[in-house]
């Protein structure tokens, strides 16, 4: 059976499927689709922490699907911007337990992670697949995917 870790980055698949869709991910649906696949041997959820209600709640949901989820304070700049960016993170576990698996599963559009994949690929021999919305995901991002898997309709709440 094959060994699958999974990392999500929160902000990136809730604004991109918003954006594209008007709608959120579904997690429940990805971790089924995912364990028949294999054995999910690790899940991390990378979020931010605004001790919002809602936040709140779908972190515990994603702990309840099996997600271990990561927080990083939300910060909000003087000009209005904010910053909530857990690339650095993302990429040391992934460097972590890429060695001790068979498939490494990142859910983000973001092209700042096509280096990091083509490294586990090439260091680890691990398949490197990609779940992103397809209008907002980085075509250097999906190059460096094993495989491209698009969101759309069957992955959304």
């Amino acid at each position: 059976m094959k060994k699958i870790a999974v990392f999500a980055d929160v902000q990136n698949i809730y604004y991109t499927t918003r954006q594209a869709y008007g709608r959120q991910f579904n997690y429940r649906k990805l971790w089924q689709r995912l364990g028949a696949e294999g054995d999910i041997v690790s899940a991390i959820a990378y979020a931010t922490h605004r001790s919002d209600d809602k936040q709140l709640k779908f972190q515990d949901a994603l702990k309840h699907i099996g997600f271990t989820v990561k927080l990083k304070p939300y910060i909000q700049r003087s000009d209005g911007s904010a910053k909530g960016d857990w690339d650095v993170g993302i990429a040391i576990d992934v460097m972590d337990i890429a060695k001790d698996v068979d498939v490494v599963v990142l859910l983000s559009g973001d092209g700042d992670f096509d280096l990091l994949l083509d490294k586990v690929r090439k260091d680890y021999a691990v398949s490197a697949e990609v779940y992103g919305v397809p209008a907002l995901t980085a075509n250097s991002l999906i190059d460096a995917a094993s495989i491209y898997h698009p969101v759309d309709e069957d992955l959304l709440l």
